[in-house]
């Protein structure tokens, strides 16, 4: 198979993958209307342990749970506690293709994140490209002009703490047991939500309970696609297919909420889109960054209710694809 047909193989893949996430999505969205992000994060974490148990028990190395690095670790679970909340929360209240938006500024914020996290040095382009991404944002949420909510501020946070959790995975993934960073973030969530639960819980129908299975099943299909993705493709070709999300979020939106892309959300998601693929392709260059702290972000902003793409690879023996 020639190099260009292994691109074209891993950006449909991607393309696929994504597609599952914003289908994910729809069913958060729905079921945000009737149950708090808590109950949802909780029920689709739980739900989420029989499919990593099954990956885990074919893995035969000795490892145990005992963190290298434990405050960073707990860290890393904290902030995907948080991102979960978050993210879950903003889908709830904001049109999909906004909510999309402004979590695609978390490519522009790891950039930030890396500076004193990681020691990664960012030139003018970068700099710039991270400026005018947030300028981006700003657009998105026309502060003065449009009426901010809650559901935007879930949204900024979850950029944030999504950041931050995948700064965290790149500074501490290389020496710190996959297994670790597979399951503590799970934990927490379940552990976390768990705890919260009594005081939100609504009860279920079956049918909503097999909807929390559907979110688990998905985000797991969809981080498998992803896995083979980058086996497939490099990343420079893979991680810019993230941005296809904000395509489905426009027709979802349109055919099951009755929303609609404002002339300042479309202008905004374009220029942060633009803003990203930029760091991506400036990443993409050796000479650049050695880091790569955005191209190894595999995954979406993290939920914790499954594993990171780029954790499960790690469990999994798959190397990073560097050309």
């Amino acid at each position: 198979m020639t190099v260009s047909s292994n691109n074209i193989q891993g950006a449909v893949l991607s393309l696929a993958a994504f597609g599952i996430y914003a289908t994910h999505d729809v069913v958060v969205k729905y079921l945000g209307s009737s149950y708090s992000a808590v109950q949802i994060i909780f029920f689709s974490g739980l739900l989420s342990f029989p499919l990593v148990t099954v990956m885990l028990l074919g893995d035969r190395r000795d490892e145990n749970l005992v963190p290298r690095h434990p405050w960073w670790s707990l860290a890393r679970a904290v902030s995907a506690v948080l991102t979960g909340v978050a993210g879950f929360f903003a889908f709830s209240r904001l049109p999909m293709a906004q909510a999309y938006a402004i979590f695609f500024a978390m490519p522009l914020l790891i950039t930030l994140m890396a500076i004193p996290l990681l020691g990664e040095r960012v030139g003018a382009r970068r700099g710039l490209a991270v400026v005018v991404g947030l300028l981006g944002v700003l657009v998105v949420l026309r502060p003065g002009e449009a009426e901010l909510g809650l559901g935007h501020l879930a949204a900024l946070s979850a950029a944030v703490t999504g950041a931050l959790t995948s700064v965290i995975v790149r500074k501490i993934g290389g020496n710190e047991r996959s297994a670790v960073l597979m399951l503590y973030p799970m934990l927490a969530n379940v552990l976390a939500m768990g705890a919260a639960l009594p005081f939100v819980y609504v009860p279920m129908p079956v049918s909503h309970l097999g909807l929390m299975c559907i979110i688990a099943l998905f985000s797991f299909i969809a981080g498998l696609l992803v896995i083979k993705a980058y086996r497939t493709a490099p990343a420079v070709i893979v991680a810019p297919m993230q941005y296809s999300q904000i395509l489905w979020a426009a027709v979802f939106g349109t055919l099951f909420f009755d929303e609609s892309i404002d002339l300042g959300t479309a202008i905004g998601s374009a220029i942060i889109i633009a803003s990203g693929i930029y760091i991506v392709l400036r990443e993409g260059t050796p000479s650049v960054s050695g880091n790569r702290p955005v191209l190894s972000t595999k995954s979406r902003p993290e939920t914790g209710s499954t594993p990171r793409v780029s954790v499960m690879m790690q469990r999994m023996g798959i190397p990073e694809r560097q050309d």
